[in-house]
């Protein structure tokens, strides 16, 4: 897929509590295709001490307004200066990277997208794809607390949507592979992103009960073309970029132990 080095322009930049943003980009021309799961690296301007972009995962892309949606934890330097800035400012990017989730085989009627914190950002554009596809996707989100919960609203335009919070103050108490429906429903299909803890977690559940099973992974991406290959993962098949051959992986091809 071609890669496109992009100025967009920003029209909303809308804080989600005190760790997230969620930032809308558009551009005068269509925006290029992107497939759930790739990601951007975006150039940080007027940072001193942010010398690479920054790996986004692709949140959601809005072909009638033609917007692109970043879904963005604040956590240092280089996002701090992303959540300062403005409706009209330019924001350089390189996109689409990396490879995305595949589509389910038409008999994978049960599909389940299970996502941790910022990790649910690539699940909404994955659902959204999946249901215009002619499937019914479910989600099942994870957090620390119900505020810790990330656009549940547009998440709940698309399909089910399940939840779980480690101090129970939302949906069911406990971890993601906590969650009832991994014992009460079929479940033909998982995609996952979030942190590795817990993707290992729903591997391990996924490889156990026969579920077929893809993983985002988050390992750091600096140049996201596999040339500086400081994000490399193991697989079965020796180690491999995660930028460039991933970010996603079918669970069978990782050398977790599941």
């Amino acid at each position: 897929m071609k890669k496109h080095i992009v100025d967009l322009k920003i029209v909303a930049n809308d804080k989600l509590g005190d760790k997230h943003i969620l930032m809308k980009l558009t551009s005068d021309v269509p925006l290029p295709e992107m497939r759930p799961g790739q990601f951007v690296e975006v150039r940080v301007d007027h940072s001193a001490s942010t010398f690479l972009r920054r790996p986004i995962s692709i949140n959601y892309v809005d072909k009638e307004k033609n917007e692109l949606w970043l879904l963005i934890q604040v956590v240092g330097e280089g996002t701090r200066q992303l959540a300062t800035m403005e409706v009209g400012d330019k924001l350089n990017l390189v996109l689409p990277l990396g490879n995305g989730f595949s589509d389910p085989q038409p008999q994978q009627k049960t599909l389940l997208l299970i996502g941790g914190g910022v990790g649910v950002a690539p699940l909404l554009q994955l659902g959204n794809y999946l249901k215009q596809k002619g499937f019914q996707p479910m989600f099942l989100l994870g957090a620390r607390t119900h505020k810790d919960l990330l656009l549940m609203h547009e998440f709940e335009k698309v399909g089910r949507v399940l939840v779980t919070t480690e101090d129970g103050t939302a949906g069911e108490k406990g971890f993601v592979t906590n969650h009832s429906i991994l014992t009460t429903e079929k479940i033909d299909k998982i995609y996952s992103c979030g942190p590795t803890p817990m993707m290992k977690a729903v591997a391990s559940f996924a490889s156990k009960s026969g579920i077929d099973c893809e993983v985002s992974l988050e390992n750091k991406m600096a140049c996201g073309l596999g040339a500086c290959l400081c994000c490399v993962t193991e697989t079965k098949e020796g180690h491999k970029c995660v930028c460039s051959d991933g970010p996603v992986f079918n669970i069978k091809d990782l050398t977790w132990q599941i």
